[in-house]
């Protein structure tokens, strides 16, 4: 029977247990990374909204393919930088690149958010399948990328809620 490390990066984070450690709160707290990450979400979120409205109007109207093939692949450039960018946190935070237990399955939907991204790509450079196949697969990739936002809102509010329990806990025995 294997017994469960905590810090293993191959490890599900228990919901009980808290997100950040003491030590990875502060490395958090003094990284630029975390200003990165803060910057690039929105920035990101905003691309996807245009592009998935630019996506919606092509399969809707059969007119802007251009507009909205660049509108996909600028997408996908935001989401591979974040994906970097991220990795490099999670590092700099966790000690580890990626699947650290407090971000495991964000990490886990964020790698079929990659594939089918990257999947469009190569549909896109490679003339594979037809302008509206490629626009259907983005639209998948746009719903799977906002689960993974979703994910990800749920985490950082959840990360909130404990920082902020210290407070309450002392407010509630004052």
């Amino acid at each position: 029977m294997r017994t469960i490390d905590p810090s293993d990066s191959k490890t599900p984070r228990n919901p009980g247990t808290p997100l950040y450690t003491p030590e990875q709160r502060r490395r958090r707290d003094s990284t630029r990374w975390t200003l990165v990450q803060g910057l690039l979400a929105p920035l990101q979120f905003l691309i996807f909204l245009v592009s998935a409205a630019l996506v919606l109007r092509y399969l809707a109207t059969g007119e802007g393919a251009f507009a909205a093939t660049v509108s996909i692949v600028v997408k996908t450039i935001a989401l591979y930088t974040i994906m970097v960018t991220g990795s490099i946190w999670e590092k700099v935070v966790f000690g580890k690149w990626l699947f650290v237990p407090a971000f495991f399955w964000e990490d886990v939907f964020s790698m079929l958010v990659l594939a089918l991204h990257t999947a469009y790509l190569v549909m896109l450079i490679g003339d594979l399948g037809t302008e509206r196949g490629r626009m259907l697969l983005a639209l998948a990739a746009y719903a799977t990328y906002a689960v993974n936002a979703t994910q990800f809102l749920l985490k950082l509010r959840a990360a909130r809620l404990q920082a902020a329990e210290p407070t309450r806990s002392m407010a509630m025995a004052a």
